[in-house]
């Protein structure tokens, strides 16, 4: 697997995140997608944004355990490989797909899964609570396939794709994905 995809609202651009913004602006962002109804960060819950913080800070701290160097206080979001899925989050969602080359390996980390539920579903999967680095994703992979080949529908568990956490400013250039 040679790309990383990071799916958004052709509306809004790539690389958008509510957690670079002050929590009372995040909020308000929120507020303001919850009252358009649409797409899949509508239905998010009241205490969502809390917890990504969280959740965000517990990845940083894994990943520096593991020789990670973060520049970001919190990460970008991408999938190991493409998964068209996440294209539905969006009332117009697109992709772009960056090489894994772009990146230095020290500045992403990986989640078998989503950061929400690798974090916090509790059902003794070897892969719960963990942050990979990209020297490690081969062999996570390799014990337990990809998600997205299968899980696509998310019939058995709430994996659906390998999350990346990219804890450093994206390249300007890349390649649109549709």
């Amino acid at each position: 697997m040679d790309y990383l995809y990071h799916y958004y609202d052709e509306s809004t651009g790539p690389f958008r995140n509510l957690s670079d913004l002050e929590p009372e602006s995040a909020e308000a962002v929120m507020r303001d997608i919850r009252a358009q109804n649409t797409g899949f960060a509508s239905r998010r819950p009241p205490d969502y944004l809390q917890i990504r913080r969280g959740l965000e800070a517990r990845a940083r701290e894994l990943f520096i355990a593991k020789g990670g160097r973060p520049v970001r206080q919190q990460p970008h979001y991408m999938t190991f490989g493409s998964c068209p899925w996440l294209l539905e989050w969006y009332p117009k969602g697109t992709a772009i797909a960056i090489p894994v080359a772009a990146f230095s390996p020290g500045k992403i980390s990986f989640t078998y899964g989503d950061l929400f539920p690798t974090m916090r579903y509790l059902d003794g999967k070897a892969y719960r609570e963990q942050v990979y680095t990209l020297e490690e994703i081969p062999g996570v992979i390799r014990e337990y396939g990809l998600p997205q080949d299968w899980n696509a529908d998310g019939a058995f568990g709430p994996e659906r794709y390998i999350e990346v956490q990219v804890w450093q400013e994206p390249p300007s250039r890349f390649e649109k994905y549709l």
